[in-house]
């Protein structure tokens, strides 16, 4: 928004805040609206940090307790699972040996991530196997920067968060808005074990985070409000059908 849109903003909230006070007789000035204003922000973005806080402080602890797998072993060839399969619920293990198992199942991933319907990333427990790993490629191109992130944590995220819509490859043709941070700092390791650093804002911020919340059994539905969610539930319902009539008598989480 530019200068001159939020100064007719607040005079619009400042005619509107005085007109509402005329029956008692007291008719605020400009000012005290004003700076009524900025305190609602303020207190709205204090509000909006704190639950950031709370939430990675709450990630960090489901951390703590996670196993630790001393070796991988997946069935080939790779697929992507859908929903409401339980394994996009389970506990994803730490990583705790590094080297070249570690990077083939990277590199498997993101060719199964390039072979799905314009994927940008893509998390272990997504195709079966449930440890704390996920890759990701901002442009979805081969041949672009692609990242193969180990035991991957979120070290803080910004107070400013954006709304956007968001698919995913475990839940075919279904797309909602979701709201999520702007800008998130992130450890992790690479495949030899290494320390990574990472700074992410926009497009990468967001896939980062949508990746992260498949390690924490969290998938993309859980955090959209509740008139996006309505938008895709019949999808949901139609995905949960499908997958108990392949799997009758299975435990699964419903919408």
């Amino acid at each position: 928004m530019d200068v001159l849109a939020r100064g007719q903003q607040l005079r619009l909230l400042a005619h509107r805040a005085g007109s509402a006070r005329l029956g008692c007789g007291i008719r605020p000035s400009r000012s005290r609206v004003f700076h009524s204003v900025v305190a609602q922000a303020r207190q709205s973005a204090a509000l909006r940090e704190l639950e950031a806080q709370q939430e990675e402080r709450a990630s960090q602890a489901l951390e703590n307790k996670t196993p630790v797998v001393k070796d991988l072993t997946w069935e080939r060839p790779l697929e992507i699972i859908k929903y409401p399969d339980p394994r996009l619920r389970a506990v994803n293990a730490k990583i705790g040996m590094f080297g070249d198992k570690v990077k083939q199942l990277g590199m498997e991933m993101l060719e199964v991530m390039y072979n799905g319907d314009d994927g940008v990333g893509l998390a272990a427990p997504q195709v079966g196997v449930n440890v704390r790993m996920m890759v990701y490629n901002p442009t979805g191109r081969r041949g672009d920067e692609e990242y193969i992130l180990v035991n991957p944590q979120i070290l803080s995220t910004s107070g400013r968060r954006e709304l956007h819509e968001e698919g995913c490859l475990s839940f075919p043709r279904l797309f909602a808005d979701v709201e999520r941070p702007h800008k998130v700092k992130v450890r992790a390791q690479d495949v030899k074990g290494s320390t990574i650093m990472l700074t992410l804002t926009g497009w990468q911020a967001r896939i980062f985070q949508h990746e992260y919340d498949h390690l924490q059994g969290t998938l993309f539905h859980d955090r959209m409000k509740p008139e996006e969610l309505q938008k895709i539930k019949k999808g949901l319902v139609a995905l949960e059908e499908e997958y108990l009539q392949l799997h009758p008598g299975a435990i699964v989480q419903r919408v």
